[in-house]
Order: C-alpha cells, then sequence, then structure tokens
C-alpha cells in the first residue's frame, strides 16, 4: 500500500505510457479509485477527496467537512459522521474565526486499513483504468462510424456471427450484415465499415460492422477513386441489394471531369475493384442531376424511357414518379425479381409506376420518338 501511495506519479507514468492514455485522464482515474477505496473500507456517508501532494508527491485521502448551522437537519448524532459539523462545535475544536459554509479537511490513511483497502485499492485502480481504456476506445471508433476498417476473423459462431480482431479490439459481424453466400473462416482478413459502436456495461465496448451497408460501398469507392477521395467527384446517393447490384449518383465538381468515367475508370479496372470485394456486385454508376425527371430516367438504365413525369415535391416523403416506356423496355425497366426498378425507387425516393406505350392506345410512333426527343434535349441541356 505504501508503495502504491509514494510511487503514484510513477504510476501514473507508467500506466498513461503502457496504454496510450493521457497522464491527466489516468491522474483522476486514480483519484476516483482512491475515494472508492476509502469510502468502502472507512464510510460511505463521508465526502472524499484524493489529491496528490505536491512537497512529497504521495497520493493522500481527505474527508471534507462542511460547517453548518447547530440547528442544521443534515446533522447526525455524531455530528461529523456524514461530513457536517456544527457552527459552534467547528469554533470550539477548529478554529474560533469559523463560518457557515466554510470547509476543512481531515487526512485519512488507507494503509492503516491494512490488506483489505490493500485489495480493494488495486481492484479499483483497475476497474476506473479499464473504465478509462474503454472511453478512449470508445470515441476512437465512434469517430470511425462510416469508414472502412480491416481485422482478422477470430471466430465464427454458431449463429454465424463472425468476430473479427482490429488492433486493439474485437469487432462483430452479424450475419444479417454480410453479403448473401458469404463464408469466413478463422484467419481470414475481412474489410468492413463501422456500422454502430456502443458500450455495454457487462462487455465494455461493443463494435458492429457491416458489409451490405451502402455505405461500405461509397467507402470502397473512396478508397478505389482518386478523384472522390480528393472530392473532384461527389457521391450524392447510393442503393444495394447486397451481392447483386447497386445504383450510385455521381456529380462532378470540375466540369472536365466526367464522374461515371472517372469512377468506372479504364476498361473497368476500379469499379471492378470494388465489384470483386462485394462478391461481384453489379454497379451502375450514373450521373447526378437536381432535375428529378432527368434524373430518373437515367436511373431506370438499362431500360430506355420514354417521359418522366413527378408527382409532390422532392422533399414530400410519398412522392411519385410516372415512367412511360415502350412495352418491350417494361422488362429492362423490372429487372430480373423487380431488382432495377426497386434500387430505382430506392436510390431517386420516389414511388415509380410503369406505364406501358402502346400503339393501339392512342399514342402514336411519332408520338414515341417526340417523348425520346424531348428527353435527348433534357439530357442535352443539363451536359
Amino acid at each position: 500500500m505504501e508503495t502504491i501511495m509514494e510511487k503514484i506519479l510513477d504510476i501514473i507514468d507508467a500506466i498513461a505510457h503502457e496504454k496510450g492514455l493521457s497522464p491527466d485522464l489516468v491522474q483522476a482515474a486514480l483519484k476516483t479509485a482512491f475515494v472508492q477505496t476509502a469510502k468502502n473500507v472507512i464510510d460511505r456517508t463521508f465526502a472524499f477527496e484524493a489529491e496528490i501532494d505536491p512537497e512529497t508527491k504521495v497520493m493522500a485521502v481527505y474527508q471534507t467537512i462542511t460547517v453548518v448551522e447547530d440547528d442544521d437537519e443534515r446533522l447526525e448524532d455524531e455530528e461529523i459522521a456524514a461530513g457536517f459539523i456544527a457552527l459552534s462545535r467547528a469554533i470550539e475544536e477548529v478554529d474560533p474565526d469559523v463560518e457557515v459554509e466554510d470547509q476543512f479537511q481531515i487526512p485519512h490513511a488507507l494503509e492503516d486499513h491494512g490488506r483489505t483497502a490493500a485489495a480493494r485499492l488495486h481492484r479499483e485502480i483497475e476497474f476506473h483504468i479499464q473504465r478509462l481504456v474503454e472511453d478512449e476506445l470508445y470515441n476512437k471508433y465512434k469517430n470511425k462510424i462510416g469508414t472502412v476498417v480491416t481485422g482478422r476473423v477470430t471466430r465464427v459462431d454458431s449463429e454465424q456471427a463472425t468476430f473479427i480482431e482490429m488492433d486493439e479490439v474485437r469487432a462483430i459481424l452479424p450475419m444479417k450484415s454480410r453479403i448473401k453466400g458469404e463464408v469466413f473462416k478463422v484467419g481470414d482478413v475481412v474489410r468492413a465499415v463501422v456500422r454502430r459502436v456502443h458500450i455495454d456495461k457487462a462487455n465494455g465496448i461493443q463494435i458492429e460492422l457491416s458489409r451490405t451497408s451502402p455505405k461500405f460501398l461509397e467507402e470502397l469507392l473512396r478508397l478505389e477513386v482518386p478523384e472522390i477521395s480528393d472530392g473532384i467527384v461527389l457521391i450524392e446517393h447510393a442503393a444495394r441489394i447486397p451481392g447483386e447490384r447497386a445504383k450510385i449518383a455521381l456529380l462532378s465538381t470540375h466540369p472536365q471531369v466526367d464522374p461515371v468515367g472517372a469512377t468506372v475508370g479504364v476498361k473497368g479496372v476500379r469499379i471492378n475493384a470494388v465489384s470483386a470485394e462485394l462478391l461481384g456486385e453489379n454497379i451502375d454508376c450514373i450521373e447526378y442531376t437536381t432535375v428529378p425527371e432527368l434524373f430518373i430516367a437515367r436511373v431506370m438504365s438499362p431500360a430506355i424511357i420514354s417521359a418522366v413525369s413527378v408527382e409532390g415535391a422532392p422533399e414530400d416523403e410519398n412522392k411519385k414518379a410516372i415512367v412511360t416506356l415502350p412495352a418491350d423496355q417494361k422488362s429492362k425497366a423490372i429487372g430480373k425479381s423487380g431488382i432495377n426498378i426497386r434500387l430505382a425507387s430506392m436510390l431517386t425516393g420516389y414511388t415509380i409506376e410503369l406505364v406501358e406505350l402502346e400503339g393501339e392506345s392512342g399514342e402514336s410512333v411519332t408520338g414515341m420518338e417526340e417523348k425520346k426527343d424531348d428527353l435527348s434535349s433534357l439530357e442535352a441541356l443539363f451536359n
């Protein structure tokens, strides 16, 4: 016990260095540990403070006593038991000039309480340093939410949740956040995006990863495409059906940079690298525009759209788009198992209704061509 008390500054420096913590934070944690130990081995009703003596550099524990009126209801039978002393007694025993609300301190030596105090102090120090480490890790990884991290698989449990070791912490990749068809085994190196971070009192810091989030796609593109990481190309929106197909809306901040071409790369090398990480997920790159009709027409690719009309303002939750298209384009617009129209709706935020354009319904072939020309003119206007 005396060694801990006397070498407290050396202990603070050693812990701070070993754990990568601020010495000031470690000092505050140790003071809390000393106070909690004093409360447990002396009296929980006392108000304690722990301070490092500037001369001896030894940690000392003091009980704080507050002076109150003689008839104050906080006084107990022994008057001093709960950290309060009557004014008349304080004048007689402490200082004749003392006043109500003045405070003074009584030193307490934890070493006088033997092995019980020593064992308790060790446990308290360990507990508070661990909490400090977890708080630091929590703040570190909370700032990493939405970014890509890499780790090695250490375990896969019976529910197919994958546990991944990342530097000083272990994270979990739940089965629901794993791309369909993926199988991991111990030793595999896995990349994922940090989805959620929280502290559980029983289990400490908990980090949840995801490989199915649209944010994972965005961050992979940011790593692969310099124009995106440099802010020349912006990712406006992204939508995914993990492992199958994705659509991503891109906007260039430079008039001479084609956002789609930059993202796809020469012979598709950039987009193919991202697709390979996502188990072959097919990624459609679309140039973003604030004109909803034009944006929806682009997003419906590979279908060739004749006309688009929208109902509701862009900020409305239940906004709707009526997409008119030739009958032979409907299957392309819907896509296999409805995947194309679902992604288009997810990306644009519009509920999309398809209307077939048929010659016998009164719409002439000339009318169809006029609508296509209208869309082509609109494309030209905003390109």
